[in-house]
């Protein structure tokens, strides 16, 4: 049989890949031709694979039929279970043939196998840029996400990325702080979040000497001295060093306002903003401090101007504030943002304030009797 021997009679027209099954190329075909025949019946969603399309059904019946046997977690697919298994066997069945460590997930292994090769054999007839898996790497040009989240349908280019999302539908956090006991999906974020204990800030910036514990930190704080602003505006062409600012940016555009004050309605389209407008509602000033004995809303901003300590760092200038408020009020001067409009004129202003001076000239005073 087919089955138990390397022939593969099958080929795919459009990308030459072999099967040994005829229905497994006509699966195939599906990836080209995107068609998704398979039709959820309660959100009409659609799927290519009539398997793919049971699992989504999960989501809706909330059933998990999979049952771990030592401590009774419950899975809606047999590949979760599979892998939360892993936490009890601490089983690792994936060796490194080139200095024997073992992985309890293949993926895992190939990852590690690079460590041992700085080779990258192939290059791209697109960019010629030389990497280790050029399959993968097409996908940066053709924006081609083959694999997908069976439990959202929201596509990946990378399977790698595919499963660390997975651990979001999952909930599973196997890797656990041992100084304050939280849990984490990834052991990547266990290292970083250790971090916040030991003070450690092993990244140095070489041009002024500041350190920074996250790779990704210094990553922006770099663009402070090299003006690089990589993340632009679809509709204005702005650019932008980090993609917050972005997120922030496109609303002047959309005029987008989800977050809405559960008292009086009014609308923002920065939840910050939300949280400052709530406080219109609720003039109580419930904690004190035992330093200067005053009244505050917020006791730990307030600790800020005895410690001197200021938290809050600009990645664009390296300016640093105490509150979150002055920051978000300091960033406008990067992104020339003017949310606060005046209704009368179309005037804009970034701050609220400039705007309540500015509406004061619309107010006339009545005469003297």
């Amino acid at each position: 049989m087919l089955t138990h021997s390397n022939e593969k009679p099958h080929r795919c027209d459009v990308c030459e890949k072999r099967f040994s099954q005829s229905w497994n190329l006509k699966k195939h075909m599906l990836t080209h031709t995107k068609e998704k025949p398979h039709r959820c019946h309660v959100c009409e969603k659609t799927f290519a694979q009539i398997g793919t399309l049971n699992k989504h059904m999960f989501t809706h019946t909330k059933e998990k039929p999979h049952q771990c046997a030592d401590c009774g977690k419950r899975f809606s697919r047999v590949g979760d279970l599979k892998r939360h298994m892993l936490t009890h066997t601490q089983e690792k069945p994936h060796h490194c043939a080139v200095c024997g460590k073992r992985f309890s997930q293949g993926g895992n292994l190939k990852a590690h196998m690079l460590t041992h090769s700085n080779g990258k054999p192939h290059r791209c007839s697109v960019c010629e840029k030389r990497v280790r898996n050029l399959k993968t790497h097409m996908f940066t040009h053709t924006k081609e996400k083959p694999y997908q989240c069976d439990d959202c349908g929201k596509g990946f280019s990378r399977v790698g990325t595919l499963k660390r999302h997975m651990l979001t539908h999952t909930k599973e956090k196997s890797h656990r702080c041992n100084v304050c006991e939280k849990g984490f999906s990834q052991s990547w974020n266990l290292k970083k979040h250790m971090l916040t204990h030991t003070k450690e800030k092993p990244h140095r910036c070489d041009a002024c000497r500041k350190r920074f514990s996250q790779v990704g930190d210094l990553k922006k704080h770099m663009r402070t001295h090299t003006n690089e602003k990589p993340y632009q505006c679809d509709v204005c062409k702005k650019g932008f060093a980090l993609s917050g600012n972005l997120k922030r940016h496109m609303l002047t555009h959309t005029k987008e306002k989800p977050h809405h004050c559960a008292v009086c309605g009014k609308r923002f389209s920065q939840v910050g903003d939300l949280k400052t407008h709530t406080r219109t509602h609720y003039n109580e000033k419930s904690h004190r401090c035992d330093v200067c004995e005053k009244r505050v809303r917020n006791l730990k901003t307030h600790m800020f101007t005895h410690t001197k300590e200021k938290p809050h760092q600009c990645a664009d200038c390296g300016k640093r504030f105490s509150r979150v408020g002055d920051f978000k009020r300091h960033m406008l001067t990067h992104t020339k943002e003017k949310p606060h409009r005046c209704d009368v004129f179309e005037q804009r202003f970034s701050q609220s304030r400039n705007l309540k001076t500015h509406m004061s000239t619309h107010i006339k005073e009545p005469p003297l009797m």
